[in-house]
Parts: C-alpha cells; structure tokens; sequence
C-alpha cells in the first residue's frame, strides 16, 4: 500500500481544520476515546461561528481534530502545522494542515516541503483572495506537482454552479501564470460532507469525484525521482569489533534514485571515486536500493568520507559550486539584508554563507518580479545570489526536490531563518 503526503492551505476560517475533521470523520478513521474527547470539548464551545451556520450543523466540532494548541481553540485559528495520519484500503496518508494566516506562512512552507499533493481551500463566498495566491506560489515553488482546488462552504452560496465556475476561472488564471499543470476542481461544504468523503446529492452538476476518491487515485509513482541517485551521509560506521565486522559503513537515507552493487560511483564535493562493494539493511546484504531506503553502503577503496559527504552515482553528477541562485522564502521577523551571513545546510552538509545580492522580490498578487530590492521581511519570497564558504552539491529544484531544497540558519540563534530553493550556479 502506497502512501500520499498531501497539505491543506488557505485563508483564515475557509475550513481545513474542518475539512481534514469531516475526512477523518467520515472514513472512521477517529479512535473512540478520541471522539468522545472531542464531543465533550464540541459542548463546551459556544455554538456558532463566523459563517454564520450553526455548529449543530455536525456531530462534533469537526476542527477540534487537528487544532490541539490550547490558543488555537480559543482563537478558533490553525496556528501550528498539525499532523494526522490515517488509511482507507487503497492508500495510506498523512494530512499536513497549515495554518491559514498571514502571520504563519512560514509555517506552511515548512509542512509542504515533502508533500505530493496540495489541496488549496477556497472560501465560495470569498473566492481568489491573497492568501489563495501566496499559498498558491509557495507551493509552485516546492514543486509540488498536484493541486486540489477546493471550493468550500457551497452550501452558503446555494449551491450555485455559477459561483464554482467563477472561481475556477479566476484560479485558472493563477494556475497558467504559475505553470501548474496537474490542477483538479472540486466543490464541497466540509461542514455537512459534500463531496468530501461520497458524492454529493446536492450538486448533480458536478460530474467529478469526490475528494477522497481523488486522493485514492491520484498518480503519484511518476513524481519518483529514479534517476539521480544521491546519499548524503549522515554517519560514518567502524564497528571493529572482530574481523568479520572490521570495515567501513556510510549510513544515511537514499534520498533519489538507485544504487546497485558494482556501481561506480563519486564523493562529493571531494571528487574522489570508487565503487559499491555491498549495500547492507539491518546487517543483510542486499544487490540494489532505492529511495527512501536508509542504508549502509560499503566502498571497494578506502577513501575518506565524513558526515555532509554526498555519495553520487560517476554517471549523473549534480552541481557543486560556491555562488549559486536560489529562491529564498524569508522565516524571520529580523531582516535580511544584502552582505548578512549565515550558515547553509544542504542535506547533512553545513557551510557559512552570504547573500550576495537580491536579483528581485515576487510580488504576491501579481506575480510580478520587482527589482532594486536590498532587504527582505517576513514571508518575503525572492530569488537571490548565495555565496558560500565552501563548495556545495545540488541539483537544481525543478529537477530534484531533495538535494535542490535547503535552509538558512542564524548562527547566533539558531534559528532557521530562510526556506531555500536551489536553482542553478551562478
């Protein structure tokens, strides 16, 4: 059974916490004591919301199932990323619900990273507001290659097939501009179900699926990067403890492609070569590996290799340079300037770095690429130059999610300050 990593984005109050409650509801896939907790706490919130229908209108306040912070449910918002797991008979998931509001982008940006599909919640009263653009770039930007654009609460709009077909337009003009290909409509009310977990009665104009039929049949295979393979080591293994375990391991995760035994393959960045003698999982061999197996490779020379060390395959080499361009999604309060430094870390490798300079700022609602930028702020996006201390190894993002994603950290805080998106040498 396949897995698929999916994240729910919008605007404050256009239901995700609702609609990831109405999924988990509706395919049983709550716990009873979980329910039980939630009917009890659904009691003690007042009745109503600001969309003006009746929390009565559910067995239970369906968002109480992804927003657990003590301040979410008191400010009825998604502040944190929440996480929920769940399966029907055909697939596995895992729900990433982001916050909605301005303030938590950057949250947003962290969830979608790994994620296959997006589902872009789009309030039917409402339509096309900024937030559905941010969120909409944001993830163009990760490369997530599946958009869901769910048109939520038709139930207050009546219905209206008119109102569903508008906003497909508008975000059909934001899907061309972004490039996105693989773009699917749904309309639904998360609150009373409709085409969320079965096929609404109320909108026999739709012809499409519902949302969890779609997400049980969504191809996603394809999206598998089989072609580059990469390891990036995180830890370097020398048990010595008789002569049958007297050797060298590099321990990690394949984060791409496939690697066999017999492969010739090259350290980077130190250009040095070899070829795999034996591909170990839990001390048995194995003749081949492919992402995202975590295993233990053995070389056929001696050479060095140190954590932050990316072992490639000779025949498809990545880019390993010290200037590089990079789009740049900014995740602090404090600016960032031309000239400051930080430390960039690639995989398992760090190195010190500087932002040369900022080839331009996107603009969130038009898209447009301004120019003379010297500074970012909060959840600024950007593309910019980096140079870094020493050499580093990627792929370009549109071509390898893994090794072209990496982030900025402040050394004095450590905080991570900066989302990153490599995109080719400078």
């Amino acid at each position: 059974m396949d897995l698929l990593r999916f994240i729910t984005a919008g605007s404050v109050d256009d239901g995700k916490s609702t609609l990831i409650g109405r999924l988990l509801y509706d395919s049983k896939s709550i716990l009873a004591d979980q329910l039980e907790a939630i009917e009890r706490a659904s009691k003690n919130r007042n009745t109503g919301d600001q969309s003006g229908r009746s929390a009565s209108a559910a067995p239970v306040d369906l968002a109480l199932l992804t927003d657990g912070l003590r301040s979410e449910r008191e400010q009825g918002i998604t502040i944190d990323v929440a996480y929920r797991y769940f399966q029907t008979p055909k697939r596995k998931f895992i729900i990433v619900d982001a916050p909605g509001h301005i303030q938590y982008t950057r949250n947003m940006v962290t969830g979608a990273s790994n994620c296959q599909l997006a589902i872009v919640l789009i309030d039917a009263r409402q339509g096309v507001v900024e937030q559905t653009r941010r969120h909409s770039l944001i993830a163009s930007l990760l490369g997530i290659p599946h958009i869901v654009v769910a048109v939520n609460k038709m139930d207050l709009v009546g219905y209206s097939q008119d109102v569903f077909s508008n906003i497909c337009i508008q975000y059909n003009e934001l899907a061309q501009k972004l490039n996105t290909k693989h773009v699917t409509y749904i309309p639904m009310s998360a609150l009373n179900g409709d085409n969320v977990v079965d096929k609404s009665e109320n909108m026999p104009w739709y012809e499409g699926q519902a949302l969890l039929d779609y997400l049980e049949t969504v191809e996603v295979d394809d999206d598998l990067n089989v072609d580059q393979a990469r390891f990036p080591v995180q830890y370097v293994i020398r048990p010595q403890t008789t002569e049958l375990h007297d050797y060298r391991g590099y321990a990690g995760r394949i984060t791409s492609g496939i690697f066999r035994k017999g492969d010739a393959i090259t350290i980077l960045p130190s250009g040095e070569t070899s070829t795999i003698d034996a591909i170990e999982v839990a001390e048995t061999h194995y003749d081949e590996a492919i992402s995202p197996m975590s295993v233990v490779l053995h070389l056929a020379d001696d050479v060095d290799v140190s954590r932050g060390d990316l072992i490639v395959r000779s025949n498809s080499q990545p880019v390993v340079t010290q200037t590089a361009e990079a789009m740049l999604c900014w995740m602090d309060t404090k600016e960032c300037k031309v000239g400051s430094k930080y430390l960039l870390q690639v995989g398992t490798f760090r190195t010190r770095c500087s932002i040369r300079e900022i080839l331009f700022q996107v603009n969130v609602n038009t898209y447009e690429e301004i120019e003379g930028v010297e500074s970012l702020k909060l959840n600024d996006l950007a593309k910019v130059v980096l140079r870094t201390a020493q050499p580093i190894s990627f792929d370009p993002y549109d071509r390898n999610r893994t090794t072209g994603s990496a982030i900025l950290i402040d050394e004095t805080s450590n905080v991570t300050v900066g989302a990153v998106m490599l995109v080719t040498e400078a």
